[in-house]
């Protein structure tokens, strides 16, 4: 009995060992200073508008956009958003937030990304349990594919109707931003100059719907591809000329072999920078 005891007690030790030493993720602030999410939520609550990039396929970056927007909504008032409703959805994601239409619906009558069941309708049916708001803050993307094939110029030729659905034209566009500077070579020279021009207009768009509903007394979260904000770009690049007085807090996603120490590369992507095990499971 006591032999088997003492084998139990190695066992235990042995195992605890190994789970102190598997941490799934870390939460950094831009220096590359880890931080508690206790912090980064004290934080968010200073904020107006929390813009929260995620990793699409990484569960990680959804669980925790999850967890922040059930923790910041116990003490204030928050309305959603995000890119993966199109502006021109915000019609039918408005019945189903009022109960006029269920998830059948939704999924038929929006165009609604392949993960959106598993990643994104959890952070929606928030904001209906709520009754708040959800904007759908992304540009249709046959729009987008108008200006990757012949620039912003195309965009003159939609319609009044049409035109709602994105930013105000002509949109404003900064080719030196670093951003955009590197989004030919980083796909191998190919998409030419349009190509960070197709990455401009959803930036454009989304800062738009999101400054254009933003209500007083509440905090916008914002859920985006991280390479929509990293380095403080691209949607805050715009919002700042749209709302220069909020004040804003950014939010990237990355994946490391480790995540207790974060590489230089890395550093100064944004405010909070949550660190995945580069081993993760993808969610599809």
């Amino acid at each position: 009995m006591k032999k088997n005891l003492i084998l139990m007690i190695l066992l235990i030790s042995v195992l605890h060992g190994f789970s102190q030493h598997k941490t799934a993720y870390q939460i950094f602030n831009s220096k590359g200073e880890l931080i508690t999410y206790e912090k980064m939520i004290a934080v968010m609550s200073d904020a107006n508008i929390i813009l929260f990039g995620e990793l699409h396929d990484n569960p990680i970056s959804h669980w925790l956009q999850y967890e922040v927007t059930i923790d910041l909504s116990q003490n204030h008032k928050l309305m959603l958003g995000a890119e993966m409703v199109e502006a021109d959805n915000q019609v039918e994601l408005n019945q189903y937030l009022k109960g006029e239409i269920d998830q059948k619906a939704l999924d038929t009558l929006a165009r609604l990304w392949p993960n959106y069941k598993t990643d994104y309708a959890p952070l929606v049916n928030i904001a209906k349990d709520k009754q708040t708001n959800f904007i759908a803050t992304n540009v249709p993307r046959r729009y987008a594919n108008m200006v990757f094939k012949k620039g912003f110029e195309a965009l003159n030729e939609l319609s009044d109707e049409e035109k709602s659905w994105i930013a105000p034209l002509p949109i404003e566009y900064d080719p030196e931003l670093p951003g955009y500077k590197s989004m030919p070579s980083m796909m191998g020279g190919h998409g030419g100059a349009n190509l960070p021009k197709a990455q401009a207009i959803k930036d454009a768009t989304m800062a738009y719907f999101i400054a254009k509903n933003y209500m007083e007394g509440f905090k916008f979260i914002h859920y985006h591809g991280t390479y929509h904000t990293d380095n403080f770009e691209g949607i805050l690049w715009y919002l700042k000329r749209l709302k220069p007085d909020y004040k804003y807090i950014t939010v990237s996603t990355v994946s490391q072999p480790d995540v207790n120490i974060l590489i230089d590369e890395n550093k100064g992507k944004a405010d909070f920078i949550i660190c995945v095990d580069e081993n993760m499971t993808s969610t599809y």
